[in-house]
């Protein structure tokens, strides 16, 4: 765990040392957010402000979002809510519940930011807890998840109920700035805060090109063991990868990943390894990312070629072999 000196000290060499690369009329913005580092790729024609000023306005944002929304923040929102305290929920707060209530209702109960505590009894959460008892996962099930809280955030205030929005924060975040980029001018843009946005072309006037990671344990470094790239068509999209190679712990021989099934109270076990989601917006690829880690390869293979919205690429395990599967829409070009 970094200090908070040291913390503050990431924080104002990354704000001193952030350039505006300038390329064929492209910026590149970086900058610390959500305990790591953000990039934002715009192009600059028609653009109303400098590329100072976007960057200005970028951290402002992200800084509303952690103050509000953030789990490690011990002064957001979110945990003075968590902590029982009464507030008054603000704008953003009210918009990231109901999002996530829509998001429950739609999968039946597997995307369910109120199962907080389930993933801190399994050590995935806010706390440090690990393989916990089956009567310790059934006392929390009992007191946890959407279906007992009120549809009026306000009214849950106070009332002992903890959130997590880790499933979709990131996607929000990035489709946030992107909101901010079009409002300013901007056309061509890629949005990267952990999960990716990205609209229109790059400097060389094609769509932008994204590496899919290879779902190997370990492999902590995006980027750096790629299975495939996928291009864009130069329309506006998320893509969101989420998988169960990076947050894991193994106990007895046996692996107990980060994805949950709230329904259940316990990690899934099935052999999807990754899934990388293509939709209108990153908060939705974010979240049925995480849905289709729930659920398994089968049911995730349906429930996209159900929707003509989504396109995905699976990763998964065959007897020991990585494969993959590619929706129809998803266009990818194998890195080997």
């Amino acid at each position: 765990m970094k200090s908070q000196v040291a913390k503050l000290t990431i924080f104002i060499l990354v704000s001193i040392l952030v350039t505006s690369c300038v390329r064929d009329g492209y910026v590149a913005i970086s900058g610390y957010a959500q305990g790591g580092t953000y990039t934002v790729k715009v192009n600059m024609d028609g653009v109303k402000k400098s590329p100072e000023a976007l960057k200005h306005g970028i951290d402002s944002i992200l800084n509303v979002i952690d103050t509000t929304l953030s789990g490690y923040n011990k002064k957001s929102q979110l945990s003075r809510f968590n902590a029982g305290e009464k507030i008054d929920p603000s704008d953003m707060f009210k918009e990231m519940y109901a999002i996530s209530r829509q998001y429950w209702k739609e999968t039946g109960g597997a995307l369910d930011v109120a199962a907080g505590p389930l993933f801190d009894v399994w050590g995935f959460g806010f706390t440090s807890d690990s393989l916990p008892s089956a009567s310790k996962v059934d006392s929390v099930r009992a007191i946890c998840g959407l279906d007992k809280m009120p549809e009026n955030l306000s009214e849950a205030c106070g009332q002992g109920f903890k959130l997590n929005f880790n499933a979709i924060a990131q996607g929000y975040s990035s489709d946030k700035v992107a909101a901010y980029l079009y409002a300013q001018g901007a056309k061509d843009m890629l949005v990267d805060i952990g999960e990716i946005f990205c609209d229109g072309v790059n400097p060389s006037g094609r769509g932008w090109s994204i590496g899919v990671d290879r779902p190997v344990d370990g492999n902590n470094t995006p980027g750096e063991d790629m299975d495939g790239i996928w291009s864009s068509d130069g329309g506006a999209h998320g893509l969101v990868t989420s998988g169960n190679y990076r947050k894991f712990y193994v106990r007895d021989g046996k692996k107990y990943a980060h994805s949950i099934d709230p329904r259940t109270g316990y990690p899934v076990s099935h052999n999807l390894l990754s899934a990388t989601i293509l939709a209108p917006t990153s908060t939705a690829a974010d979240a049925y990312a995480t849905y289709c880690m729930v659920i398994g390869l089968d049911e995730a293979k349906a429930f996209v070629e159900s929707r003509p919205d989504l396109e995905a690429y699976f990763i998964y395990d065959n007897d020991g072999e990585m494969l993959s599967w590619a929706s129809e829409g998803f266009a990818i070009t194998q890195t080997d």
